[in-house]
C-alpha cells in the first residue's frame, strides 16, 4: 500500500475542522478517517492551536476546548525535531508577511509535506513559489479536496 501524502494544517484549518464543524472541510475530515491523509504538526503549532482555543472571541468553554484538542490530537501526527528532514538545497523560504504564519511553511518543508492548507490570504500568496521552489503546494480545503479527487 502506497504512503499517504503528507499535509500541514494551519490553525484556521483546524478551528473549521475540530471546532466549527464547517462543511468546506468534509472531505479532509473523511480523508483523515479513512487514513488516506497523514497530517503533521509540530510543538510550536500545537502550542499556538492550544492558545488559541482560549481566546474570548471564540467562546469555546472547557468542554469544547477538550474535545477539539481530543480531535487535534487524535488526527495529527507530532512531528519530533529528530525527525525533520534536512531542506535541499533549495531557495530559502518565501517569508509571510504574518511572521506567525511563518512556522506552517517551515513545518511543511521540515517533514516533506505535500501540502499546507489554509485559508489565510497571506499564505495562499505563496502557492506558486512553494509548489515550484519547495515541492509542496498551498491550498485551501476546498482547493485540495478537487485536486485530491482527481
Amino acid at each position: 500500500m502506497a504512503t499517504p501524502p503528507r499535509a500541514v494544517l494551519d490553525t484556521n484549518v483546524c478551528l473549521d475542522l475540530f471546532v466549527f464543524g464547517d462543511v468546506r472541510c468534509a472531505a479532509l475530515r473523511d480523508a483523515l478517517r479513512a487514513g488516506t491523509v497523514d497530517v503533521l504538526t509540530d510543538a510550536a503549532c500545537r502550542d499556538e492551536w492550544m492558545a488559541v482555543l482560549v481566546y474570548p472571541q471564540l467562546a469555546l468553554d472547557a468542554p469544547q476546548r477538550d474535545a477539539a484538542v481530543a480531535m487535534f490530537d487524535a488526527q495529527l501526527c507530532l512531528l519530533p525535531d529528530t525527525m525533520r528532514k534536512p531542506a535541499p538545497a533549495a531557495p530559502k523560504l518565501p517569508r509571510c508577511a504574518d511572521p506567525d504564519d511563518q512556522k506552517f511553511l517551515e513545518l511543511a518543508q521540515a517533514c516533506g509535506a505535500q501540502w499546507l492548507l489554509s485559508r489565510d490570504n497571506e499564505l495562499l500568496k505563496l502557492a506558486r513559489r512553494t509548489r515550484r521552489d519547495h515541492g509542496f503546494d498551498i491550498a485551501t480545503p476546498q482547493e485540495w479536496s478537487r485536486a485530491w479527487s482527481l
